[in-house]
């Protein structure tokens, strides 16, 4: 394993960038932009700081971070992303906050937990891509949802005719929204398409019953194609559908339950494909109605949404596509 001599906490903002070394009680304040970047360099510089040397640990905010990660990435510096939740759990009790604060406690996090800590590796353009047009799709969706909501209720409460400037401007939105948003699925194809790798996991994912398009370049995209998760178990976690147990001694007995700490959105796709593969596959609905018998159905649909996920690792582990009624040989 490399051994790092410094270990930077960064804070990122959209316009500038907190970085901090815990051990020899350093910060500087510079603008996530190419000329922060140089002003970094000739900080380290400054401080006898090797970036060769160096680990960075950062928030994983979600975009702001790509520019950095790309001149980390230019500078063969590594680094690694986290979860802004996971760093402040790890903290206990801690008063007061600002960006400064926050990096130092950052690299604080980051000199603890160096040894288990792994550099994240380079970032694949097309995931970045796809996660983009994936997003921006599900805001046109959600905005769709929330215009057709509004006519549903206009009418309801004030009998409006046909007419009505509000709910006319809302459906043209809807009309509008929706030919983006074939746009964005003819881009999000093309990008499949040009890549091999995207390309054969879509096809070994959509063979499986339930898994629709939508919910394979989710899949694809989350996952940065199968390497960011390897195991079929983790992703479950992170998608919200493995459940923890509740107990304390003898006074605390509770049911096992699924953690709110999970990405709400993969979460609530595949509640639609674990519903298709339930009306479609003779085998889940036959384990579903086994399970009803004794369990309610949102814990069905739950444990459903599980086995798709096993379904999906161990398929694309094998690079094979799904065959019903698959029988392994003796």
């Amino acid at each position: 394993m490399k051994k790092y001599e410094v270990i930077l906490g960064v804070d990122v903002s959209k316009l500038t960038l907190d970085i901090s070394c815990a051990d020899r009680h350093l910060h500087v304040k510079i603008s996530n932009d190419s000329v922060g970047f140089n002003d970094l360099k000739k900080w380290c510089k400054l401080n006898k700081i090797s970036l060769l040397s160096t680990f960075i640990v950062m928030e994983h905010t979600g975009g702001y971070e790509y520019r950095f990660i790309q001149f980390c990435e230019s500078a063969a510096i590594d680094y690694c992303r986290l979860s802004p939740l996971e760093i402040k759990k790890s903290l206990g009790m801690a008063r007061g906050k600002n960006d400064k604060v926050d990096s130092f406690r950052i690299s604080q996090y980051g000199e603890e937990k160096i040894k288990r800590l792994k550099p994240d590796k380079p970032l694949n353009k097309n995931i970045l891509l796809l996660r983009q047009l994936l997003s921006y799709r599900k805001r046109l969706v959600r905005e769709s949802a929330g215009l057709a909501a509004t006519i549903k209720e206009r009418n309801h409460m004030y009998d409006v005719h046909s007419k009505d400037a509000i709910v006319r401007i809302s459906k043209d939105k809807i009309k509008t929204n929706r030919k983006h948003i074939l746009q964005l699925q003819e881009e999000i194809i093309l990008l499949i398409r040009l890549d091999a790798a995207f390309l054969q996991n879509y096809r070994i994912l959509t063979s499986i019953k339930g898994i629709g398009p939508i919910n394979a370049w989710m899949t694809i995209a989350y996952t940065e194609n199968f390497t960011s998760f390897t195991d079929a178990r983790k992703y479950a976690v992170y998608v919200g559908v493995v459940p923890f147990e509740n107990s304390s001694g003898t006074s605390i007995k509770g049911r096992m339950r699924v953690s709110v700490l999970a990405n709400r959105e993969l979460k609530q796709e595949l509640n639609q494909a674990a519903k298709v593969a339930i009306a479609h596959d003779p085998e889940i609905r036959g384990y579903a109605n086994r399970k009803l018998e004794t369990k309610c159905w949102q814990l069905v649909l739950n444990n459903i949404k599980f086995k798709l996920i096993l379904r999906m690792f161990s398929l694309i582990k094998r690079q094979e596509m799904y065959v019903e009624n698959y029988q392994k040989a003796a």
